[in-house]
């Protein structure tokens, strides 16, 4: 006898809830602000109900704002490169204050699902960390989570769309390269919706991010708006009649990666989307930086630092070795 999708999800739910209900309290608390370098701890997580802010709190730790910055500042003559802040060449921990100081309800999280192709040798590389909005613990019977299951396996199957994010938050994701404890800003991307209401016009926003980062190299029309400001690694802004014009692109949206060219310098994206019942107003705003050039670099002295520690490590082996290794019986 077939069943119809509604009782198949049932089957799958009731299968999978007995894992979940074993996984509840697994889920790993947000990085502590006030640890450093490759050692950064995380903060002990609690149990039982607790608003989005008693969540946050827990999660962050110490945060210091305004954020202490030792990094240099930007030459004043160099293009305008950060977001809201957050810049190429700080460090971890730097980027990761400024971050939760933008809202006292931004909670940062070490990310290691995604980054370049780097053999660690075990050691932990922190490629990044991404940054959202705590949400109100709830603790549920094991009735609703097996409701909230079917709920979501139905919109999956019915390729509902459901958007991870509500008006009046933020999300990051900050792209971070170099050895363990000494991990610097390559890029960053920040996406922001809008207050229901309170809605800016598109025009205004376009201005605010012209008078911010200067003339931009390009601006397309694409169901919103897409900005960018593209630059070599001298510096100098890319125009039309530039060969770097059509190669030189960067990221806008946290849930984007990252491309890294030796050919191109500092590129800032901007994307606006806009209100379906008024586009005169903005509905989202997605801004990122990236560092093209020095993040390349980054890369692959990143990589050959891991490679010539291994290299080191074997020689001292094989010397050792031939001082203290036991001879063969022959």
């Amino acid at each position: 006898m077939r069943r119809n999708p509604i009782e198949s999800a049932e089957w799958v739910i009731v299968a999978m809830a007995a894992i979940v209900l074993a996984a509840c309290g697994s889920k790993e608390p947000g990085y502590a602000a006030n640890a450093s370098g490759a050692n950064a701890t995380k903060s002990t997580q609690s149990s039982g109900d607790a608003t989005a802010a008693e969540v946050a709190e827990e999660a962050r730790g110490d945060v210091d704002c305004p954020a202490r910055i030792k990094t240099a500042a930007r030459d004043p003559k160099a293009p305008v490169d950060d977001v809201l802040g957050v810049r190429p060449g700080m460090t971890f921990d730097e980027a990761a204050n400024v971050v939760m100081c933008t809202n006292d309800l931004l909670v940062v999280q070490v990310d290691t699902s995604r980054g370049f192709q780097i053999r660690t040798y075990g050691q932990t590389l922190r490629q990044g960390f991404s940054a959202r909005f705590a949400e109100p613990r709830v603790v549920k019977t094991s009735k609703q989570i097996m409701e909230e299951m079917q709920d979501d396996f139905i919109a999956r199957s019915g390729n509902a769309v459901r958007q991870d994010m509500f008006p009046g938050q933020a999300k990051w994701y900050v792209t971070t390269m170099g050895m363990p404890g000494q991990e610097r800003v390559i890029g960053a991307a920040r996406e922001e919706w809008f207050e229901e209401g309170k809605n800016p016009t598109l025009e205004s926003v376009e201005q605010a991010l012209v008078k911010k980062y200067g003339t931009p190299t390009r601006i397309q029309e694409t169901g919103g708006r897409h900005m960018r400001w593209a630059y070599d690694p001298f510096g100098r802004l890319v125009t039309e009649t530039s060969p770097l014009f059509n190669q030189c692109s960067g990221i806008s949206s946290p849930d984007g990666g990252v491309n890294l060219s030796p050919d191109c310098g500092l590129v800032v994206t901007a994307v606006l989307q806009l209100l379906r019942d008024n586009p005169a107003l903005a509905q989202l705003m997605q801004v990122g930086v990236v560092d093209q050039a020095n993040g390349y670099e980054a890369v692959n002295a990143t990589d050959q630092a891991f490679q010539q520690q291994e290299a080191q490590r074997r020689a001292k082996e094989v010397e050792s070795a031939a001082k203290n290794a036991d001879a063969p019986e022959l």
